[in-house]
Formats: C-alpha cells, structure tokens, sequence
C-alpha cells in the first residue's frame, strides 16, 4: 500500500497510464510494425535467397558507397557544423539572421530539387564543376556533398542552443585561473557541446543513409561505382521484386542500428569521462 502511493505521488504528469498507452500504441503503429514487416518478409524468402540478393556484388558495392559517403559527409557536418553554430552564437555581423535562416534550407527545399541544383553545379560545365580539376558530379565525391548538403542543419540546431546557454562567466573563471584560450575551448567548451555535437552527428548520419532524392541526380548511378542502395532498393520494387527489396533493406537497418548504437555508447562513455573529470 505504501508503495503504490509512493508511486502516485511521483507520478507528475496525470493521466500517466492512459498517456503511456497511446504513446506505445502511436510508436507502435509508425515505427515497430513498419520496421517489423521488413523482417517478416524477409523471413519469408529462406536463408540461402537472402544470402545470395544481399551479397550479390551490385549490393555489396551499394552498401560500401552508401555507408561510406554517409559516414565523411556525417564527419565533415560535425566540423563544419560547430563551427557554423559558434559563429552565429558567439558574433554580430550584418545578415546573420540571413544567414540563420539559410542553415534550415535543406529541411525544405524538396530533395530532388536540391540533387537536380547541385548536379548542374557540379557537373563538368558547371559554374564550379568547370573550375575544378577533377570530377565531382557522377561520382562518390558527388555524392558525398549531396549528403552533406542535407544533413547540415542537424549537427548546426543541436549545437547552437547548447553554446546560447553555456555560461561565459565559465569562460573568463577559466582565463582569470591561467588557462589559455586552446585549453579553455578543449577543457570547458567542448565537454559542454560534445553530447549535442554527438547527437547531430548520428542524426545527420541517419539521414544520409536512406536519401534518395538528392542523391540520385549527382550520383549518375553507374552500377559498382556510384550506385547507393536506397537506389538499388527502388530498382527491385519497380521490378515487383518486394522480398528482395526488403531483404536489403533489413540488412542497411541492421548496419545502421549497430552504428547508431556504437555512436550511442561512444556519447554515453564521453559524458561519463567528462563528468568525472
């Protein structure tokens, strides 16, 4: 008895079990059983058809490219990203709200838009394609700024709310104490924005791994060189090919789901190690 009115009276929110449940029957419905009619059908089609759709070379080369572009354009928004949000934190310039604005472009510009743009940027009569010594469009480079292209604001949104809150008298506690500038940014900035920085890295990541619509363009689509596997996956359903379209997408969400939690665990053992610090 005392115990369950030691529950109720920890329960802040009213209504927690009915709200509960909806929250379970709305993640259920839109998440788990998608995710689990995948399974299901490729359960359906044995072991030795699985093994032989998704090891096939066109597939492998497709998987290679696609985690692969999706983990550098992940990286290189996690660079530029922090340094996008500490400027429009950290300084005034004339049209930075311009330029705020701008960052959640890729959020509504609709996919294939951004791919046909880019692709008549950087393809070889390009405004900067015809500049560059080397080919951009058409190959996995291509693919990569395209990916990067959309997964920009991710890194920059989880980023930049966490340094408008981070106090700066923590900053000048740390110059008043003899640290430089380097050590203060490495030892009192960065334990503070890591986590969100993680976060944005392994949402932007997320994204990358299933577009299809920006990517296609600029990707030029040449089996075994730039052939993603969101693409391939199309290929298969126009061809009334379902068992084997889900069968390559059950293994891209098992891949991604062992990456996310990697990326999960790595943020979890940073906060730990700053937090004992």
């Amino acid at each position: 008895m005392a115990k369950k009115r030691r529950l109720k009276k920890h329960s802040i929110l009213p209504g927690f079990g009915l709200s509960l449940g909806f929250t379970m029957l709305y993640v259920s419905l839109l998440v788990l059983l998608p995710l689990s009619m995948i399974f299901i059908n490729t359960i359906s089609m044995g072991w030795s058809d699985f093994w032989t759709v998704v090891t096939e070379p066109r597939v492998t080369a497709s998987y290679k490219l696609s985690f692969g572009t999706a983990l550098a354009a992940a990286f290189i928004n996690l660079l530029f990203g922090v340094l996008i949000a500490w400027v429009l934190v950290r300084y005034s310039f004339p049209g930075k709200r311009l330029i705020d604005g701008l960052v959640d472009l890729p959020f509504a510009l609709p996919t294939a838009v951004a791919g046909i743009a880019l692709t008549a940027l950087y393809s070889e009569n390009g405004w900067i394609g015809q500049l560059l010594p080397f080919k951009v469009a058409f190959s996995p480079l291509g693919i990569t700024i395209a990916l990067t292209f959309i997964g920009l604001p991710f890194v920059v949104r989880m980023v930049q709310p966490v340094l408008q809150n981070l106090d700066r008298e923590i900053e000048e506690a740390s110059a008043i104490l003899g640290a430089t500038r380097m050590q203060t940014f490495l030892k009192v900035i960065v334990p503070e924005i890591l986590p969100a920085a993680m976060t944005g890295f392994a949402l932007a990541f997320a994204r990358a791994i299933g577009e299809y619509g920006s990517v296609v363009f600029i990707a030029g689509n040449m089996p075994m060189k730039t052939e993603i596997a969101p693409l391939i996956i199309m290929t298969k359903l126009e061809q009334y090919d379902y068992v084997a379209a889900t069968a390559i997408g059950a293994v891209m969400l098992v891949f991604s789901f062992l990456i996310l939690l990697f990326i999960n665990g790595l943020q979890w053992w940073t906060n730990r190690k700053f937090a004992h610090a």
